[in-house]
């Protein structure tokens, strides 16, 4: 008689046939009655709605929300198509926003369909689809992304709302920026005779500092006999100005938001203290507080780590060979390597103490501080030498969050962008902020971008003469949270004020110490 162990083993070979198959939304008619209620009550697969459901972890806590945002876009993807066939694509300024690389979770995914029922459809953590009656543009004015159905950038552009221009301003220039000649969006300005959106548009380019496409614009409408007035749809100019062209809309927008919460730190963060340290005092305070460091840093992870462990990876007692169970547990592996990868960053301190760019530093060094981050797990076997080299190659997501990290492609332009914008910035504290939450936005890695973060972030504290600053475990509700207000929102300065007042607290010590 097969055991329940065999039964379940059976359900999920059935569950992994779909998956491999691509699928993501689960319909009943996918699964027997046996296997969808076997896989339910053993966590492999959650409902979504009446009917759908997704994929799974069974560690996972009730309430947890990663799965569902893991899933999102894949398996609205999979329902539109399976309730609309074809005829359905997302709004134009849902269009937009997916064109200039914002993938975030939406709280309601707008979509047009002539079959739409123009009521919203509920999904799981407070999302929901809200499907509206519209006829579609033309099947040559619609595109795939991922799985989902979007209108062309040119489209997209022509149909959105005025308002969408001031409410997202940095998706929309994102957008704009794309487009590198007027042609690529006169013909539909023409073909449709929209004069007042081509007044629009105009305007917007020039607002961008895109005069030739702007006058363009203008010309080729005016000579067709329309009449066009410009119309700035942005409430302001831009911080920035782009002259190059053809950019990734990925890095002028991190480019954008930089400029833009530059000035929210300022306001936030504490001049820097002037402490009067020398480069070897400074490297004995962090000598000092690494035990401290590693817990919090480690545990805010989910490591498992306690100062009894730290203390024997530091005394060079932690030894897999000759103790086995040392190689088998992932917490010693990561508690080895961050000591590891502290010894490399403590090399960079003392060249940036020394005077040297932090920006060059962390450019050169930093691919240093991950391997040395993962070496153990790799001298264990947990994962290949080749994994290290370099960034990602995979999609990634995190843990409960609704911001979905750029597409893998985009990685390889905006690292270098943002060791770019951590090299012009002069600010310490601007460098310390913005570096930790954008590489953390980014995502570079598979896994380790929390501690690179937070690596990063000292580097750039010291190049100020602020001191090692550590995030306490007690406060990660309120770091991560502060870090989603910022990923999602582009409200930074939750963030800031959270970093701001954790460095108050240190240089406090650190005077009351002395």
């Amino acid at each position: 008689m097969p055991t329940l162990q065999d039964k379940l083993a059976e359900s999920l070979a059935v569950l992994k046939k779909l998956q491999d198959e691509g699928i993501v939304a689960i319909q009943t008619k996918n699964l027997s009655r046996t296997h969808r209620e076997r896989l339910v009550k053993s966590g492999f697969i959650k409902e979504v709605m009446k009917g759908w459901y997704i994929p799974a972890r069974p560690e996972e806590s009730a309430g947890e929300s990663t799965a569902w945002y893991t899933s999102f876009w894949s398996f609205c993807g999979d329902y539109l198509k399976s309730r609309f066939g074809n005829l359905w694509c997302l709004s134009p300024e849902q269009s937009l926003s997916i064109h200039s690389g914002n993938w975030n979770v939406p709280n309601q995914l707008l979509v047009r369909t002539p079959k739409g029922g123009n009521k919203p459809i509920s999904l799981l953590h407070e999302t929901s689809i809200m499907d509206v009656r519209l006829n579609l543009p033309d099947k040559n004015d619609m595109e795939i992304k991922e799985n989902i159905r979007i209108m062309t950038l040119p489209i997209a552009l022509i149909s959105c709302a005025p308002g969408y221009y001031s409410n997202n301003p940095i998706d929309v220039r994102a957008a704009l920026y794309m487009i590198s000649d007027a042609s690529e969006i006169l013909h539909k300005l023409l073909e449709g005779g929209h004069s007042t959106v081509a007044g629009r548009l105009a305007a917007a380019f020039r607002n961008i500092g895109k005069n030739v496409i702007a006058d363009n614009i203008i010309d080729a409408m005016r000579a067709a006999g329309y009449s066009i007035t410009e119309n700035d749809p942005f409430e302001e100019k831009p911080t920035i100005i782009f002259n190059e062209y053809q950019l990734s809309p990925y890095v002028n927008r991190i480019r954008m938001h930089w400029a833009d919460m530059r000035g929210i730190v300022l306001k936030t963060f504490p001049q820097a203290p002037l402490l009067n340290q020398n480069a070897d005092e400074y490297l004995k305070h962090v000598d000092d507080i690494y035990l401290t460091d590693a817990y919090h840093s480690l545990s805010i992870e989910g490591y498992r780590v306690s100062e009894g462990l730290i203390k024997r990876v530091r005394s060079g007692a932690w030894d897999p060979e000759a103790n086995p169970k040392d190689k088998e547990y992932a917490d010693a592996l990561a508690a080895r390597g961050y000591w590891q990868a502290f010894q490399a960053v403590k090399k960079s301190l003392t060249k940036i103490l020394n005077k040297k760019s932090s920006g060059e530093v962390v450019r050169h060094d930093h691919s240093i501080w991950y391997r040395e981050l993962f070496a153990p797990s790799v001298s264990a076997g947990l994962i290949n030498a080749s994994d290290l080299a370099g960034y990602r190659n995979q999609p990634v997501y995190i843990r409960k969050s609704m911001h979905v990290p750029p597409r893998y492609e985009a990685v390889r332009d905006l690292m270098p962008a943002l060791f770019s914008l951590l090299n012009d910035e002069e600010n310490p504290a601007v460098k310390a902020v913005l570096g930790h939450f954008f590489f953390v936005y980014i995502h570079p890695y598979v896994d380790g971008n929390g501690r690179m973060g937070r690596f990063l972030m000292n580097v750039m504290l010291a190049s100020g003469a602020y001191p090692w600053t550590v995030i306490p475990l007690e406060t990660r509700n309120d770091y991560m949270e502060a870090l989603e207000q910022a990923s999602v929102r582009k409200n930074i300065e939750p963030f800031s004020r959270f970093l701001a007042e954790l460095v108050r607290k240190s240089i406090t010590n650190i005077q009351q110490a002395k």
